[in-house]
């Protein structure tokens, strides 16, 4: 059944999610946040005030949900409307910053090796016990006096 179509009671009966779902499904088009939830508000016949209240969870729910993909020009769309020989690398150092690479699928992605904190330098420690001979123990009861 087409979204126009549907009685509002039945839309009430959905997510907004799914009710986006369904225009990107009918609409065979790519659409931006504000525009899918405008969308959404009037077919639900909401306050205009509930777009500058609730636009923000709207995109989070969006976001978080895998339905769904934010293509580069800033529209959301089907995910399953995208192959996917295309990975999104989302570098640590800067949110903001996303990578795309073609990949073959027949290929091995070779992966990088991930460093700690503690591998800065390549100092390397080779302790002798000519280096422990100042070394000493001490009890807890003496560390108390």
């Amino acid at each position: 059944m087409s979204i126009a179509k549907m009685k509002k009671e039945e839309l009430e009966l959905l997510s907004n999610k799914d009710i986006t779902k369904m225009i990107l499904e009918e609409s065979k088009k790519t659409m931006n946040t504000a525009d899918l939830f405008k969308k959404i508000i009037k077919l639900l016949d909401l306050p205009e005030t509930t777009f500058e209240e609730k636009i923000g969870d709207y995109y989070t729910a969006l976001a978080t949900d895998k339905r769904f993909i934010l293509l580069d020009d800033g529209n959301w769309d089907l995910r399953s409307n995208h192959t996917s020989d295309k990975l999104v690398k989302i570098s640590s150092d800067n949110d903001d910053d996303i990578d795309e690479e073609e990949v073959d699928e027949d290929e091995e992605v070779e992966e990088e090796p991930v460093e700690d904190d503690y591998s800065d330098d390549d100092t390397t420690y080779d302790t002798t016990e000519e280096d422990l001979k100042d070394l000493v123990v001490i009890d807890e009861e003496e560390l108390e006096e």
